[in-house]
């Protein structure tokens, strides 16, 4: 609840800043992707620029994700094999468990015999 409480200002600044940049950036820029001839770009953009920055801020969010998510990949995979481990030993357990339950059922009639 505490985060949630926290998250929520936080959110509500990054929000408002983001929408006072995208007012204050209105000019459309042209971006060129021809090095080769700068003067007369077969490749362009026209664009406002806070789109430009949104788009630099989104490309940056997931590259940063998609490489948290493929540096922690061996640390899911260990995580992975040992619940697949407390799963066997939990089965055998279990099975241990009924094996010695149906053992004690079939010594008692042989104790309550001897009396």
């Amino acid at each position: 609840m505490l985060r949630r409480l926290v998250w929520f200002p936080v959110a509500l600044v990054v929000a408002a800043l983001l929408v006072t940049l995208a007012v204050a950036n209105r000019e459309e820029v042209r971006l060129v992707l021809d090095p080769f001839r700068p003067e007369a770009p077969v490749l362009w953009l026209k664009l406002p620029f806070y789109a430009y920055l949104l788009g630099a801020l989104t490309i940056g969010v997931v590259l940063g994700g998609m490489s948290t998510w493929f540096g922690q990949g061996r640390w899911r995979r260990t995580a992975r094999l040992k619940a697949q481990d407390a799963m066997r030993w939990q089965a055998e357990a279990d099975r241990l468990t009924r094996e010695r339950d149906g053992q004690v059922a079939a010594a008692r009639p042989m104790l309550a015999a001897k009396r």
